[in-house]
């Protein structure tokens, strides 16, 4: 037994405090039955018996104590060692704490994808809203909620002075007309009269020139003065000048001719397009659907009257929906139109592509739309999901980064409890203080860049009730 004890001593230093402990006890507790047993045997001295008629035999050394100590012994030393590595971890840890109330998680290695998810409301990509185009009263042809198809009549305006005002400039329209009509033969009028002038010119011009040439000939053969020989030349002259002026005076004329048919033109065309915008409004009044749908509230009663640019009703494209979503401010940075996205609906994914972003920022939040993908990412067609309603709200999970074969640990609140800089890391029910560094972070995940390895145990739940201890004991 004394080599068993120098054997626990060495172990452990501990031990012999604990020794001393319990062979006290024991010794207590021998002293007390020695006592009880010598107080027996005096007392049954004491009764009258038949002890005179019995032989004394040699007594026999009895060695039940020594085995009942050395039992006890052992039992005690085996109990050391079983209760030594938890009594050293007590003593030598700031703060003990119930598994029960702690969440642990395995670091791995894997795929990390950086993403975020929001809730989403459906609306229509295609949801045009009608206006009035001008002042009338309105009679609805379908009610809310009926389908309808492209160029469908849905209602019409009675509009008067809408009407009036077309007639009028229609009239002023066939005014024009005439008056480029009118304006077009005058031109032709003044042509012809301007052609006879040049004519004219051009006889004098030939009479001038035959007298020129028979004065020539009698003027050498001295037939004729030198005085009518000259004006022979001179009226040649003139009927050159007339005739030059004449063809000149004509062009003129015939070019301002031609401007006055073109500016009759101008107004006639500048009055068929007035005609046309108040044809357009006129037409506008029976208002037909841009797209096909449903019918959705409408703005003002039957029979009503209406203004100008006033709302009349919308029509919803139900081939084609987007979500629009709420990010918060904090991601708007890290966020690029085109990036896909999944959304979540009665139990299956679709895929998605991010496709605006709003420039301003409302209440911390930035407001995006996210549309149905119609191909996957083989390149192959697909439909889009079917019995979506407008307003209604669907988890969608945006995919910002991607991460491959990266050190990563479930996320939990240690994050925010130590900033992301520690974490405690579980051995042999003892949880260690460490000082990690941590990258991107998922919705259930969050890279380790250092201060862990593959396969450590660390703890995810909140480490604010440990008050900044450096060793914790983890109990059962």
């Amino acid at each position: 037994m004394s080599a068993v004890y120098v054997f626990a001593v060495q172990a452990n230093p501990h031990f012999k405090n604990l020794f001393y402990f319990y062979l006290n006890l024991f010794n207590f507790h021998f002293d007390l039955l020695s006592d009880c047993s010598n107080n027996f045997r005096e007392n049954a001295m004491k009764i009258q018996d038949t002890s005179a008629q019995d032989v004394v035999l040699a007594k026999n050394n009895n060695k039940k104590p020594l085995i009942i100590v050395v039992l006890i012994c052992i039992t005690l030393i085996i109990c050391y060692f079983t209760l030594a590595p938890a009594f050293s971890n007590w003593s030598s840890s700031d703060l003990s704490i119930s598994a029960q109330r702690l969440r642990l998680g395995t670091v791995q290695k894997g795929d990390l994808v950086r993403d975020l998810s929001v809730q989403g409301r459906v609306v229509a990509s295609v949801s045009p809203r009608l206006y009035s185009p001008a002042q009338g009263t309105i009679t609805f042809k379908v009610d809310a909620g009926d389908s309808v198809t492209i160029g469908q009549v849905l209602a019409e305006i009675d509009s008067p002075a809408l009407t009036n005002e077309l007639k009028q400039e229609e009239s002023s329209l066939q005014r024009s007309q005439m008056e480029l009509d009118r304006e077009k033969i005058q031109a032709k009028k003044q042509a012809l009269e301007n052609q006879k002038a040049v004519d004219l010119a051009l006889v004098s011009l030939t009479a001038a020139d035959r007298e020129k040439r028979r004065a020539d000939k009698a003027f050498a053969t001295h037939s004729i003065s030198q005085i009518d020989f000259e004006k022979a030349q001179d009226d040649l002259q003139n009927a050159k000048l007339v005739h030059q002026h004449a063809v000149r005076d004509a062009e003129l004329n015939q070019e301002s001719l031609a401007f006055e048919i073109q500016t009759k033109e101008f107004q006639v065309e500048r009055q068929a397009l007035l005609v046309a915008e108040l044809t357009r409004k006129v037409d506008e009044l029976t208002m037909r659907s841009p797209v096909n749908g449903i019918v959705g509230n409408l703005a003002v009663q039957q029979k009503n009257q209406v203004t100008q640019n006033q709302p009349i009703l919308s029509v919803v494209d139900l081939s084609e929906f987007e979500l629009e979503v709420d990010i918060p401010e904090s991601y708007a940075d890290d966020l690029a139109i085109g990036m896909h996205a999944e959304i979540s609906l009665n139990g299956e994914t679709h895929l998605a592509t991010l496709v605006t972003i709003s420039p301003e920022i409302e209440n911390n939040q930035v407001n995006g739309r996210v549309r149905f993908a119609t191909h996957n990412l083989a390149g192959e067609s697909i439909e889009q999901p079917q019995g979506l309603r407008q307003n209604q709200r669907l988890t969608t999970r945006i995919l910002m980064e991607s991460k491959e074969n990266v050190l990563m640990v479930q996320r939990g609140q240690f994050l925010d409890s130590g900033s992301g800089r520690i974490a405690y890391l579980v051995k042999d029910s003892i949880a260690e203080k460490t000082t990690i560094s941590t990258g991107i972070r998922s919705l259930s995940s969050v890279e380790i860049m250092d201060g862990l390895k593959a396969g450590d145990t660390i703890i995810i739940s909140g480490t604010d009730q440990f008050n900044g201890a450096d060793r914790i004991l983890i109990t059962n």
